[in-house]
């Protein structure tokens, strides 16, 4: 009978519970040696991203200017790596490590901010679905179904290209080619894939006690939703959010990689890795494709280990 008792016991203080929950989850995650190490990767990158201009400015270098002496005199081909370009020179003589620096800060923006807006649209769809029910349920559920079924990165690509033909971009000026063009690409495309989890969730967690005492207390819906319901979503919505970003980061990436991403005066990894299969140039410049490609894996490969360290952390029972 105690037994019996104590789950009830817990979810009538949810304060107590959610302290003692985020010290058991933080004390699992840090024995995961693998997720640590690439939290430590992770915020290298968050480093190398805030700190990007400073570092171009003690190399004495920039993202987009051209030094003529790293192309060879005959055939115009870049330099390799030295004591002054540590990665060496790209096609047409800028400094590729500056430049894959400036890519960390580029990816970083477009995954982070990107997946954050899908976040917020996915939860708030999501809740409302699942809390409400009946026509709004049907309309979003249905909406969810249809988005989850296009192709997104053909999608992506037909939209970027559209609202890039032009400097005003498109629907009337209020989505602009660049940075922000495709943040709200992937904002808008991908929040599906969360806000199906959080409507399933929505509707698991409706009928639990704590949700019918609020409603017998006479709280508002949206109290119920963001004071009641929104704090027990918050582990799975942080699951999936770290795991969507090193998605975002590839997408970004295959996007400026087929020339319908950020533009070319702005750093990417993809467009970097682009640069270099130009005329096989990176049979010969091996150096264009090794470092972008390998900040791209390692970015995606550490965002990927903590997503699954959380995981785990959260839903030990769940390891293997």
């Amino acid at each position: 009978m105690v037994a019996h008792l104590e789950p009830v016991e817990v979810l009538s203080t949810p304060e107590v519970w959610g302290e003692r929950h985020t010290r058991i989850t933080w004390r699992r995650f840090t024995q995961d040696r693998v997720a640590i190490a690439g939290l430590v990767v992770v915020g290298g990158f968050v480093i190398l991203a805030v700190f990007a201009p400073l570092i171009a400015r003690l190399v004495g270098h920039g993202a987009n200017t051209l030094y003529p002496r790293m192309l060879t005199s005959g055939l115009a081909l870049p330099r390799g790596p030295n004591a002054n370009f540590w990665f060496g020179a790209d096609q047409v003589g800028r400094d590729v490590f500056v430049r894959t620096i400036y890519g960390a800060r580029t990816s970083l923006f477009v995954s982070l901010v990107g997946t954050a807006g899908a976040t917020i649209i996915a939860v708030v769809l999501g809740m409302a679905a699942g809390y409400f029910g009946g026509w709004l349920d049907t309309v979003i559920a249905r909406s969810i179904d249809i988005f989850l079924s296009l192709p997104v990165l053909l999608f992506a690509i037909g939209l970027s290209t559209v609202c890039s033909t032009t400097a005003q971009g498109c629907l009337a000026g209020t989505v602009k080619p660049g940075l922000v063009l495709v943040t709200e690409i992937i904002a808008v495309l991908t929040w599906p894939y969360i806000g199906r989890v959080v409507r399933g969730e929505v509707i698991a967690l409706k009928p639990r006690e704590f949700v019918q005492a609020a409603i017998s207390r006479g709280a508002g819906d949206l109290r119920i939703m963001f004071v009641d319901l929104l704090p027990n979503l918050a582990a799975p919505v942080l699951v999936l959010f770290t795991l969507s970003v090193p998605i975002n980061i590839l997408f970004e990436a295959a996007l400026s990689y087929l020339g319908v991403g950020v533009p070319q005066s702005v750093p990417s990894w993809g467009r970097m890795l682009s640069d270099a299969t130009q005329g096989s140039l990176f049979t010969y410049a091996w150096w264009m494709m090794l470092f972008p490609g390998v900040f791209l894996v390692l970015a995606v490969l550490s965002f990927s280990l903590v997503g699954d360290g959380l995981r785990d952390a959260l839903a030990p029972q769940g390891r293997a």
